[in-house]
């Protein structure tokens, strides 16, 4: 198991090289300088799916993903465009790639923990007082036997969510069984930041700039992957049964770059 990171110059050379894999699609490119790497999507069309990712996991069975707690990353980033204006989703962190993006491997519930940015029409409202949009912290752990427990009521339970006093009262239960934590970070996405995620066995706390956005977060156990990307879609998942996927029109150049990349097992 890869036991930690730390880059501070990027270029094809090392970027391309075991354990990362690029994952460029459509639109989508990779740009290095030495001091940063950018990725970067252009004129990207809602009849075409554009990503620009960086990876460790690709072709990997989920046993061998790399990643487990305790660990810390650290990411230095800023965006092209801020909250309300950058289309699709993008971000850092770990998952388990749950949709089978890059392997052949069986479809999943999700876990995850990382800074996610995602944009209207997406909706993916999942902690009961968070938007289901924006750019967040979040943590994610729908593979338990308590989401599984209650999975079998989903057909009773959502029509009842669309009923307020209902929905406020059986959601909190359904977040637990999900085991989701998030929050809508304030900072502004076009200035650099230091992204911080200690990943617990415990819990998971997220820092931006040695400040913390969001601390006792649900723990996903691993191994999860290390993913970086940036692409053009958009997804619905909601308490009420509203479900949609789709892509995203971005005309001219989004970017997300970065100049500073460590991960360091605790």
């Amino acid at each position: 198991m890869t036991r930690s990171v730390s880059l501070h110059h990027f270029s094809a050379d090392d970027l391309l090289q075991p354990p990362w894999q690029s994952f460029i699609r459509g639109q989508g490119n990779l740009e290095f300088s030495g001091d940063s790497l950018r990725l970067v999507n252009t004129d990207t069309t809602a009849s075409q799916y554009t990503d620009a990712q960086l990876d460790d996991y690709q072709g990997l069975p989920r046993r061998d993903f790399l990643w487990r707690p305790p660990l810390r990353l650290s990411v230095r980033a800023c965006f092209s465009h801020p909250a309300n204006e950058l289309r699709g989703t993008a971000g850092f962190g770990f998952w388990n790639d749950p949709f089978m993006m890059t392997g052949r491997r069986r479809p999943t519930v999700p876990r995850a923990v990382w800074f996610f940015h995602a944009s209207p029409p997406s909706n993916m409202k999942l902690a009961r007082r968070v938007p289901g949009y924006g750019w967040k912290a979040a943590a994610i752990d729908a593979l338990r036997w308590p989401f599984f427990t209650l999975l079998p009521t989903a057909p009773l339970a959502i029509p009842l969510m669309n009923i307020g006093p209902l929905y406020r009262t059986l959601w909190p239960v359904a977040q637990k069984a999900i085991n989701v934590s998030e929050t809508v970070i304030p900072t502004v996405m076009t200035e650099w930041h230091t992204y911080v995620i200690e990943w617990g066995r415990d819990q998971a706390n997220f820092f931006v700039d040695d400040q913390p956005v969001l601390t006792g977060a649900a723990s996903p156990r691993g191994p999860l992957g290390f993913v970086l990307w940036l692409d053009n879609q958009y997804m619905v998942v909601t308490p009420w049964g509203r479900f949609n996927h789709g892509l995203l029109d971005g005309p001219g150049r989004q970017w997300l770059e970065i100049n500073h990349l460590a991960i360091e097992s605790q």
